[in-house]
């Protein structure tokens, strides 16, 4: 969803951070084959970013809702003191993964400037087979912002190889081609050659008329 946009922060030289919610354990009926390849898939991204930090929460996939939200608030908030974001990007509100619904609940818990005032920007990124999979929820995705990502499309499109049990086949929404897809529909609706989509949930800054 924001894969493009964090290679231009890096390149910025901003600092980056990468909270992951959700993950998958033996506990939880996963095979150790598979667990021990989602941690390499993600010490694979971790060095292709190079976050400043990660904070893995390892809550149960697919099984937020059976969760007090009072828990994913207070681990959110806990990041909040170590790192203090200006930028958040989160997945969109109504995709239809509930747990992306649910993460988006409990991060709005924590928007109020006169708490978290280090938060300058949120923005919802869109998640293909999550987010254009919306039919019945009332709000859909509307983008009102666009960033250019032409420069790092490419290693947007490599750092998604490295989860390849994620990627498919066209017309499987998560696959190269539609990947680059999006890129273009995006950028041609911005006036970029790739681009990527949010949608402007806060923002808060000072203006001058200068």
């Amino acid at each position: 969803g924001c894969g493009g946009s964090l290679f231009r922060h890096k390149k910025k030289g901003d600092e980056l951070y990468w909270a992951i919610i959700t993950g998958i354990s033996e506990d939880m009926g996963w095979p150790e084959s598979a667990v021990k390849k989602r941690d390499a898939e993600i010490d694979a991204t971790v060095k292709k970013y190079g976050f400043a930090d990660v904070f893995n929460f390892r809550l149960p996939t697919t099984k937020l809702d059976t969760l007090p939200l009072s828990d994913l608030i207070e681990k959110i908030t806990d990041v909040y003191k170590k790192v203090e974001p200006e930028i958040i990007y989160m997945p969109f509100a109504h995709d239809v993964h509930t747990d992306h619904q649910l993460i988006t609940k409990a991060l709005q818990s924590t928007f109020k400037w006169f708490r978290y005032p280090h938060i300058k920007k949120v923005l919802m990124y869109e998640t293909l087979s999550e987010t254009e999979f919306n039919f019945i929820e009332q709000r859909t995705f509307h983008p009102n912002v666009f960033i250019n990502i032409s420069e790092y499309l490419v290693d947007k499109i490599e750092t998604m190889k490295i989860y390849d049990g994620e990627m498919g086949v066209f017309p499987f929404p998560r696959s190269e081609k539609t990947l680059r897809a999006i890129a273009t529909l995006r950028g041609s609706q911005s006036g970029f050659e790739s681009a990527e989509a949010f949608e402007l949930v806060y923002e808060r800054k000072e203006l001058s008329l200068s």
